[in-house]
Formats: C-alpha cells, structure tokens, sequence
C-alpha cells in the first residue's frame, strides 16, 4: 500500500508534513534532515526540488531554493541522494516542486526515478488538473504516486468539489491567497474558510498550508482538518541551526506539544 494512503488510514488528524528544498543548507545535508524530521515525530517530509522561478514561494523558500541551486544541487543529484533513503526513512515522502524541471527531465522517467527511490507523492502547484488528466494520471498511477492539487480560499466550491475528485492522496489546502510564508497566527477570514471546506465534507483528507509555524497555528489549522504542513518556518530553522538534528527535533517536538 502507498505509504500516503497507509498513513492516512491510521491517524485520523494532527499530522504533521514538513517542507525543506532539497540540497539546502548544504548540498550534502537532504538525507540527514529527512532523518532528523522523521525521528523527531513529524508524519509527512516533502522534498521541495529547487528551480529558479518558484513563483508562488515567498523569499524564504525563494532563497534556500537560490542557495541549493548554487550548492550544485539539480534533479540527477537529488534523485542520488534520495537513492537510500528508505533504509533510514519509513515516513511518506512527497516531492514538491514546479512543472518545467519534471518535463526536462522527462515525466515518464521522473515518475519512474520516484518509484525507484521510495517516493510516495507529489505536488506540482503549476500542473493544471485537465493536463494532469490528460496526459499524466495513467503514469502517476502505474509508478503508485498519489497527486496533491492545491486550494485556496479563492477557490470555487464546483472547482474544490472537481479536485476532490480527481485526487488520491490528500488535498493542499492554502490557509491564504498569498505567497508561502510564515505568518503571525490565524485571523477569522481563514477561520471561516477552514470552517466552509470542512463542512464540505470531502472524500480526501486536506492538509492546511502556508502561515503554518507552531504549536498554536498547527493546532489551530489542525482543528479545521486532518494536519498542517510547515515550510518557510521550517528553513528558517535550517537557516539559523547550529547542530541541525538537536535544533529540528527542538523545533519540531515545540510544535507538536508546545
């Protein structure tokens, strides 16, 4: 069983995904967070694959997607690097990134490359849901890799209903119609729109993102859906670590108890 769907399937809410880009602070250092995040009890890693254009990240993630790039990092070597992971890391793991750096690589190769490493996902917040069922869902399906499209509070509920359907893994909900970014809490607005989706009642769980960077607003987020995933606050971490396992497991136990 994909490891997405296991997870889903045993642990109803407060699950926690955390984002870092690949090959960020040093090009060497991908395999050793991923372990880090995992030991210290978050539920999901997503693997952001840097590009130069990430326009719908703020500057945060913009920069450490600039410093990994310049560290060398690319596609060939973060597929090396991921190469073992799954005799270290159990947890699911999604790949995130944008549309253009998959196609030159080659979509069939790609979704081949993740299945040969242990890659459980993937978000592609450029991929328009009519190409993805077009031209990519048979491949995504053959190499068992589940397809997170993103929400927001924009979106129409016809559309929201579409992508429900359309999904197999779970469902990106962005807390705001903004950049990503850590902000500071969660105001009524995006209460009211986390109250709206979940009265929806979806057939796919729905992670809430972007603003996301501690106990109070993973709970809160939490509240309204089946977790949180954290990513500018998360590098941040990264930025600032001085041993990095003890600062992520500081880090991420803070955000899951407080």
């Amino acid at each position: 069983m994909n490891r997405i769907d296991q997870l889903f399937q045993e642990k109803k809410g407060n699950i926690l995904s955390i984002y870092f880009t690949a090959g960020f602070p040093k090009l060497d250092d991908t395999l050793a967070i991923m372990e880090a995040i995992e030991g210290a009890g978050a539920d999901i890693i997503e693997v952001g694959m840097p590009y130069s254009d990430p326009v719908a990240d703020g500057p945060t993630i913009q920069e450490s997607n600039k410093a990994a790039l310049e560290n060398g990092m690319n596609m060939k070597k973060m597929f090396q690097q991921l190469e073992k992971m799954r005799e270290t890391v159990t947890i699911p793991v999604v790949l995130m990134g944008y549309l253009n750096p998959i196609l030159q690589y080659g979509i069939e190769a790609f979704c081949k490359k993740c299945n040969e490493v242990g890659v459980d996902g993937l978000i592609v917040p450029d991929l328009p849901i009519q190409q993805y069922q077009d031209d990519y869902k048979a491949l995504f399906d053959e190499y068992d890799l589940r397809n997170t499209f993103l929400i927001s509070p924009q979106t129409s509920e016809e559309r929201i209903r579409e992508i429900d359907q359309q999904s197999d893994g779970f469902i990106y909900m962005v807390s705001s119609h903004s950049i990503t970014g850590a902000k500071s809490g969660i105001s009524d607005e995006q209460e009211a729109y986390f109250e709206r989706v979940k009265s929806m009642e979806l057939e796919n769980p729905r992670l809430i993102g972007f603003g996301i960077s501690d106990h109070a607003t993973f709970s809160k987020a939490s509240s309204y859906s089946h977790g949180a995933i954290i990513g500018s606050a998360f590098i941040k971490v990264l930025s600032n670590a001085k041993d990095l396992k003890a600062d992520i497991n500081t880090y991420i136990q803070g955000v899951l108890q407080g």
